[in-house]
C-alpha cells in the first residue's frame, strides 16, 4: 500500500460543513496526488489526518498529522498507524478498530499519544470508516486535534479556581483557597462548619495533605453514627478483657492518628460527658485506653466539623463552651452550593472528568438545557448531590453527551414542580406580554432555551423579560 497512486481521497458526503468532525462513511474517489485539490484542503487544515487500508496501514498523512506526532508523512505512509500514532487507546479500545467493526463514526474521544521526540499529548479523535462508489469498505479515516492548548488553560483555571478536589470561583471558596497553604503550616485545631455536603472532609483532607503531618495517617471518625459507648472505644481503644468480646488490645483513632490529623466529622451530636473527656485528651496529648490503667500519649493535629452553629449550640448549654472555644482556633465557613451557583458549571466540568478517569468514559460535557436545570435546582444535599446527580447521569448517558433525558427522575419533577406555580407576585395576566412569557416556561417546565426558542427571541432577552415582569422562578 506504498503506491501513492492507489491512496484514496476524500469526499465530504453525509459531512457536516462546520466542522472536520466526520458524520457518516467517507468515500473514495480519486488518487491522493501531491498538488490535488483533496491533498490541499487537508494539508492546510488545523487537524491531524490520516487514513489507513484494512490492514492498519496508513495511507495518507496530513501536515498537522506531522506537526502533532511528529513523523514526516515519508515516515507514516505504509506504516502500521499503531507503530505511529502511539495513543493511550490503541491497545485497550482502538476508536479506529470500533469504526471499522460497527461501521459507525466515533466523535471527540479523548486520548493521550506519545509523539515521535517522547512528549505526551492530549488529542481528541474523531473516526469515520472509508468506501469506495459501489459502497465496499476500503478503510477508515481518523481525525485529531492536538489539546495542549486548551488543556494548559484548564490547568491555569484550575490553579486559580480549585485545589484538589475544592472547585470555585466563589469570593467565599477562593478566600479559602487562599489562605488553606496557611491554616496548614499553622497546626492548629481547626473547625469546619457548613451544611451537609459542602465538602468539609475535602477541606480537612486538604489541610492534612498541605500541612508537616502530610505524610502520616488522616484518620476520619464520623461522630454522628456512634453510640458514646463505641465512639469512646473507637477513639480511645481498649484494653484486652475490657469488655465482653474484647478479646485483645486495640489501638484506637487517637493512637492510629499518631503524627497525622484526626478528623472529627460531626462533632456537634457527641455527649457533653464525652465532650469533657475529648477536653482533656486534646489539652494534654494523653488518654486511657477503655479497661487501662497506663496513660498513653499521641501526637495528632484535630479537624472537627460540624453542619450546625457550634457556638450557638454553646450558649444553649448543649455543646461544652471550653470544648469549642479550644476547637475554635481557626474556623472555615463553607457555604451551601445554593449560596455559590456560579461555581455549579466549574463543578460539573470537574465531575465530568473525574468520572471519566474512573469509569474509563469519554463524555465530553453536558446540554445547556442540562445546564439551566441544575442552575434552577436548589441542590439541598449541595456538592455532594450535585456529584451524585452527574455519576447517575453517566450510568444512562450512552454517548458524550449528558442531556435531559440523562437527568434523575426526582430532580426533573422537583424542577417541573417549580415551575407549575410560576410566581404569583407576577405581572401575568394584567400584561400580555408577561402571560405570553409565563404560558411558554410553563409549556417547557421552565427550560428558556426551549421557551425562548419558541417565543423566536434569545435567550438572554428572555431572561431581561422574565426579571422585568417578576417570572423569575424561587
Amino acid at each position: 500500500m506504498k503506491n501513492k497512486s492507489k491512496h484514496p481521497s476524500l469526499r465530504h458526503d453525509q459531512q457536516d460543513a462546520s466542522s472536520s468532525v466526520p458524520t457518516g462513511p467517507l468515500f473514495c474517489e480519486n488518487p491522493f496526488e501531491g498538488g490535488s485539490p483533496c491533498c490541499t484542503i487537508l494539508d492546510s487544515i488545523g487537524e491531524g489526518v490520516f487514513t489507513i487500508n484494512l490492514d492498519n496501514q496508513i495511507t495518507f498523512f496530513n501536515r498537522a498529522a506531522e506537526l502533532i506526532t511528529g513523523f514526516d508523512k515519508e515516515e507514516a505512509v505504509g506504516q502500521y498507524c499503531f507503530d505511529i500514532f502511539r495513543a493511550d487507546v490503541c491497545e485497550k479500545k482502538c476508536p479506529l478498530d470500533e469504526t471499522l467493526a460497527t461501521q459507525s463514526p466515533r466523535s471527540h474521544y479523548n486520548a493521550l499519544i506519545i509523539s515521535k521526540d517522547g512528549e505526551q499529548k492530549p488529542i481528541s479523535i474523531s473516526t469515520a470508516v472509508l468506501k469506495n462508489k459501489q459502497g465496499k469498505i476500503t478503510g477508515g479515516v481518523e481525525i485529531f486535534r492536538d489539546l495542549t492548548d486548551m488543556e494548559r488553560l484548564r490547568k491555569e483555571l484550575n490553579q486559580n479556581y480549585s485545589f484538589a478536589d475544592i472547585v470555585g470561583q466563589h469570593p467565599r471558596i477562593r478566600e479559602i483557597l487562599s489562605v488553606l497553604p496557611d491554616i496548614a503550616q499553622s497546626d492548629s485545631t481547626v473547625l469546619i462548619e457548613g451544611p451537609t455536603g459542602s465538602g468539609k472532609e475535602l477541606v480537612a483532607r486538604a489541610i492534612h495533605n498541605l500541612s508537616a503531618r502530610g505524610k502520616g495517617a488522616f484518620v476520619a471518625v464520623n461522630c454522628a453514627a456512634l453510640p458514646d459507648t463505641l465512639l469512646e472505644s473507637e477513639l480511645f481503644g481498649h484494653s484486652k478483657g475490657a469488655f465482653t468480646g474484647a478479646h485483645r488490645d486495640k489501638p484506637g483513632r487517637f493512637m492510629l492518628a499518631h503524627q497525622g490529623t484526626l478528623f472529627l466529622d460531626e462533632i456537634a451530636n457527641t455527649s457533653l460527658a464525652f465532650q469533657a473527656d475529648l477536653l482533656r485528651v486534646l489539652e494534654t496529648g494523653e488518654f486511657t485506653p477503655l479497661g487501662g490503667s497506663k496513660a498513653r500519649q499521641a501526637d495528632f493535629r484535630v479537624i472537627a466539623a460540624t453542619n450546625v452553629d457550634l457556638k450557638a449550640l454553646s450558649r444553649g448549654g448543649e455543646f461544652r463552651e471550653d470544648l469549642y472555644y479550644r476547637l475554635n482556633v481557626v474556623k472555615i465557613s463553607l457555604p451551601s452550593l445554593a449560596e455559590r451557583k456560579e461555581d455549579i458549571p466549574l463543578l460539573v466540568a470537574h465531575f465530568i472528568e473525574k468520572f471519566n478517569l474512573s469509569k474509563g468514559r469519554s463524555i465530553r460535557t453536558v446540554t445547556p438545557e442540562v445546564l439551566e436545570r441544575l442552575m434552577r435546582h436548589s441542590f439541598p444535599g449541595n456538592i455532594r448531590e450535585l456529584a451524585n446527580v452527574i455519576e447517575y447521569a453517566f450510568i444512562l448517558c450512552k454517548g458524550d453527551l449528558i442531556d435531559v433525558e440523562h437527568l434523575p427522575k426526582e430532580l426533573l419533577e422537583k424542577d417541573a414542580e417549580n415551575w407549575t406555580s410560576l410566581p404569583n407576585h407576577s405581572t401575568a395576566g394584567s400584561d400580555p406580554e408577561a402571560e405570553q412569557i409565563r404560558s411558554a416556561l410553563l409549556h417547557h417546565q421552565g427550560n428558556r432555551v426551549e421557551a425562548a426558542r419558541a417565543l423566536g427571541i434569545s435567550r438572554s432577552t428572555l431572561w431581561r423579560k422574565m426579571k422585568k415582569h417578576g417570572l423569575m422562578a424561587e
